[in-house]
């Protein structure tokens, strides 16, 4: 029975809190915040500066969620556990005396949108209008105290402009690797520029392939130069092109088993010129600099390995077609390489493959083939068709390969080593390529057994040591030429002194790698920001002034990428704005007069709005910048407790630890790099909130049926009268267990759907969804009502006295507990004592009568959770203001510490009795309380007592 069913009853008081009374008073709250601006945070200046004067000098605390994609779907019952948890947290802070800063926005680019609106056959921005408006309904409808001034969404032209404008930041930047001591920085491309023309820097490596000095370079070949530094670079590289979503993507957005995150296509390896990031450049800051934020370890730790840093060296092989160069992170085993591999689309592979099979060269190594580029070219074929988890997984046991019929020299031995290519060397992971030493890595171990391949040991293993290849520490052993010695050396001492050698001989040099690749950019989407790029009649590309920024998505119906069959690997991508010609092709003059440019068509990916949008909550109406300089730092500039500075507490999922968390640290630092922000971190404190799991069902064939519909009768689940297996998982459209919150609000109201949600567990943990136990917090609220309201008039019964020695001690020990559970985030703690004290005042005043310090101090501990009810309970007894600014209770720490306390009292260890003793009574005086208790003199019974154990405040102990 729902509660609106209840309420039917003709014998329920007229002034009961019911479902029907709440959705009234909500309603009615809900009206009276907007036009009040209740929740309005003021900034020190500017548009939104009004009010500062009641803030200033005090605290002020920035609490901010994960903004949502605005589905078609709505929010499920899952999306408000954080919402929720942190609108209770920023409600405390505020009545807490400080500035807090809530608000909400809308991450409405990109795939999810584009799909919906594909699906639905309706336009993109029809379809996320239309949901942002159901979201704001459904987040109001949840009480959240947002500052409603503040609301932003990805797609709004005044938001992305920013984004463009940022976007150009990186492309008119270049990452300075020396500068700040070698710490590095980004700084102007403009700065470069001149640092080249003056003569006092040189291209970084790799920039200048013209075999010219920079001063000798022509205008085009300077802007290649140039365009190679940059922060924002186009690239032709291997991407993900997933035929199945017509786009490229990132590697962040492929599943391990090679499939788009999005849609579950396939995705396949493909090189094509992309607009990439150059989020490399700050690995070592991404990394050193978690330890100064207050972030969950295992996302750290998930940071950590996504960056991938490693340290070793590259190695020099020569060949007859230029050096194959490795990296290594064992170049101690170097004496031990007996062959060598290179993944499949190394480029030195074609120049490499012989023209035929060398003699001696095994049956084993060429695949059955007549000719070293007909096995080659068949090999390649078969990798590409394979996903990279295919390539590396567990099941990747049988090493596959084929000699390229090459050599390369070892350049410590000089053996001639063999050439080949296989699928498990991956050309994402280093250079490409590998030394082989097959007895210290079991792959290569594998391989060389099943290409009888020589395997010689360099580190010595264990007596004991019965397996193949050795992975562990010991002394190196067969490691030495007439130049280097490393026989005896411990691993890393023989690693400093082989790189020492090979950097003196010119063979090698130290190195640090990363597993973390540049962020590719583009998207051959239409839902998405454009980039605010043109390319001249060189192809080259270049930055549209800020006056010409926002360059807003053209309008069109024609935004279906173009479809190709998911297996399609052959396929190129098409962008849809590539369609618009009279878009793409513009007159623009850019400072030298009109000409003619071809604007870039692909878009950004829908990261890019949510790599920043904590700025453009601080000040969303500035039109010169996209945030204040001062206002930035008041809200999140650097402080004792957070020295990088940042978001005071952002919640949200765990999921997004390696995308959007990384990305956002990387824009932030180029915005901090740049001066135009003073935090150096967009976020200090992360806090993941745990998923609400729900029952799904599956059917005998193992696919999920919707679990609205699944019936249960005799202890058996069924659906459509088949039985179903019950299992507990992630809320989803996937496992077909969604179930909105609307429907429990009607039927309950709000408050008791937030006290629901908040006391199933602490924030941070995961737990079951139980719909049944909702009726548990909707008593707990009818009772609390009645403590403060007479159901039969509505009006007040409390009374103006002094609070009982006892109650008021109970009252102090729950404010305490309450505040610690709302700045512990422990919200179900805090939800426990405020029942533990209601019931106690229950008991004391059955009709009525509580003390109103009490009922006052009870309403206002509620109000984090419950703000409806208990707004409407402020008002009835007796106050104009709302509560939201209302002083939180204070602890009077004296009422924390016991009169007396209960001590237990053994013999021989076994508790005999339970005494009563003055909370500060000492041994001798808790010895003499028990000697005086009937039933420890019965036990001891006149038995000599040997020893008397007494700890203060804990026990008494005689040994007899």
């Amino acid at each position: 029975m729902t509660a609106t069913h209840a309420n039917d009853a003709a014998d329920i008081p007229p002034f009961r809190y019911s479902a029907a009374l709440a959705n009234e008073l909500e309603s009615r709250w809900q009206q009276e915040w907007a036009e009040r601006g209740t929740f309005n945070a003021p900034n020190p200046i500017g548009e939104l500066s009004t009010g500062f004067e009641r803030v200033a000098g005090k605290p002020h605390t920035f609490v901010m969620d994960m903004f949502p994609y605005p589905s078609g779907a709505g929010l499920h019952v899952g999306h408000p556990l954080g919402y929720i948890g942190t609108d209770v947290y920023a409600r405390y802070l505020r009545m807490r005396g400080e500035n807090v800063l809530h608000t909400m926005g809308f991450d409405a680019f990109g795939l999810p949108a584009e799909q919906y609106a594909l699906q639905t056959g309706q336009h993109p921005a029809t379809t996320t209008n239309k949901n942002i408006e159901v979201f704001k309904r459904q987040l109001r409808a949840l009480g959240l105290g947002h500052d409603q001034r503040r609301v932003i969404s990805t797609t709004d032209p005044e938001f992305y402009r920013w984004t463009q404008w940022i976007f150009l930041q990186l492309f008119n930047s270049f990452y300075d690797s020396d500068a700040d001591n070698g710490v590095g920085r980004a700084r102007p491309i403009s700065e470069l520029i001149s640092d080249l023309n003056a003569g006092r820097r040189e291209p970084d490596e790799g920039a200048n392939d013209f075999g010219l000095p920079w001063s000798d370079l022509d205008e085009s070949q300077r802007r290649t130069v140039i365009d190679r530094h940059r922060l924002a670079y186009v690239s032709k590289l291997p991407v993900n092109w997933c035929p199945g979503l017509g786009t490229v993507l990132a590697n962040e957005e492929v599943t391990a088993d090679g499939r788009s995150e999005r849609g579950n296509f396939p995705v396949f390896r493909k090189p094509l010129a992309q607009w990439m990031l150059r989020i490399t450049a700050y690995a070592d800051r991404l990394l050193a600099d978690l330890d100064y934020i207050d972030w969950p370890e295992k996302v750290r730790t998930m940071q950590k390995n996504w960056i991938g840093r490693s340290i070793g060296a590259h190695v020099h092989f020569a060949t007859e077609s230029g050096d194959i160069t490795v990296f290594t992170t064992r170049p101690d085993t170097l004496f031990g390489a007996t062959y060598m591999v290179l993944a499949p689309e190394h480029p030195m592979v074609a120049d490499l493959t012989a023209v035929s099979w060398p003699e001696g060269t095994e049956q084993e190594w060429t695949g059955g083939y007549p000719d070293p580029a007909a096995a080659v070219a068949a090999y390649q074929r078969e990798a590409a068709a394979k996903t990279d988890l295919d390539r590396q997984g567990a099941d990747a046991k049988a090493k596959t390969g084929v000699f390229i019929g090459a050599f390369a020299i070892n350049p410590v031995t000089g053996a001639r080593l063999p050439v080949f290519i296989a699928d498990y060397v991956l050309m994402g992971y280093g250079t490409g390529a590998i030394m082989a030493v097959p007895a210290q890595d079991e792959r290569d171990w594998e391989f060389a057994e099943a290409f009888k391949l020589p395997i010689i040991r360099t580190v010595q293993p264990p007596e004991s040591f019965a397996r193949k290849a050795f992975l562990g520490d010991g002394p190196a052993m067969k490691s030495a030429n007439d130049e280097v010695d490393l026989n005896g050396l411990g691993v890393n001492e023989a690693k400093a002194r082989i790189i020492e050698y090979l950097e003196r001989s010119g063979r090698g040099r130290g190195a640090t790698t990363y597993r973390l690749r540049d962020w590719l950019f583009s998207r051959q989407r239409y839902w998405g920001e454009p980039f605010p790029i043109v390319y001249d009649e060189n192809n080259q590309p270049i930055a549209l002034p800020d006056s010409m920024l926002p360059l807003r998505l053209p309008e069109t119906n024609d935004f279906t990428p173009k479809s190709y069959p998911p297996d399609d690997v052959d396929s190129d991508p098409e962008p849809p704005l590539g369609r618009l010609t009279d878009w793409v092709n513009v007159e623009l003059d850019l400072g030298d007069g009109l000409k003619s440019y071809r604007r870039e068509t692909n878009t950004m990916p829908n990261w890019a709005g949510s790599c920043w949008y904590e700025l453009r909550y601080l000040d969303p109406a500035n039109d010169d910048a996209l945030v204040d300089k001062q206002v930035e730092n008041y809200w999140m500039g650097p402080t004792e407790e957070r020295p990088l500075g940042g978001v005071d507490l952002y919640v949200g999922g765990v999921e997004h630890a390696v995308l959007h968390l990384l990305y956002s640290r990387f824009w932030h630092k180029v915005l901090f790099d740049l001066g135009h922000v003073s935090s150096a971190e967009p976020f200090h404190r992360l806090v993941n909130q745990g998923m609400l799991q729900l029952p799904a069902y599956t059917n005998a064939d193992g696919f999920y049926v919707e679990a609205a519909e699944v019936t249960e009768a005799d202890g058996a689940f069924l659906f459509e009268g088949q039985q179903v297996q019950r299992e507990f998982g992630k809320i989803g459209k996937s496992l077909k267990n969604v179930v909105a919150p609307d429907q429990f609000v009607a039927d309950f109201g709000t408050d008791t759907f937030r006290l629901f949600e908040m006391f199933s567990g602490p924030l941070d943990q995961s737990r079951p969804w139980d719909a049944k136990a909702i009726v548990g917090p909707y008593r707990l609220l009818q009772r609390i009502w009645r403590v403060v309201l007479d159901e039969q008039t509505g009006r007040p019964h409390v009374a103006d006295m002094d609070v009982p020695d006892e109650l008021n001690r109970l009252l102090h020990k729950t404010i305490s507990a309450v505040r610690d559970g709302y700045e512990t985030l422990r919200f179900n703690t805090s939800i426990a004592r405020i029942t533990e004290l209601n019931n106690t005042v229950t008991q004391l005043y059955p009709d009525g009568g509580a003390p109103r310090a009490v009922a006052e101090a009870l309403t206002l501990m509620l109000a984090p959770l419950a703000p409806h009810a208990a707004e409407e309970l402020w008002s009835k007894l007796g106050h104009a203001e709302s509560l939201a600014w209302q002083e939180f209770p204070v602890v009077d720490e004296g009422l924390l510490v016991d009169d007396t306390i209960e001590v237990p009292v053994q013999v021989n260890g076994k508790v005999r009795s339970v005494i009563h003793v003055a909370a500060d009574a000492d041994a001798a005086a808790m010895e003499a309380a028990a000697r005086a208790e009937d039933k420890v003199l019965s036990a001891l019974a006149d038995r000599p007592v040997k020893r008397v154990i007494a700890v203060p405040g804990r026990l008494v102990n005689f040994v007899v």
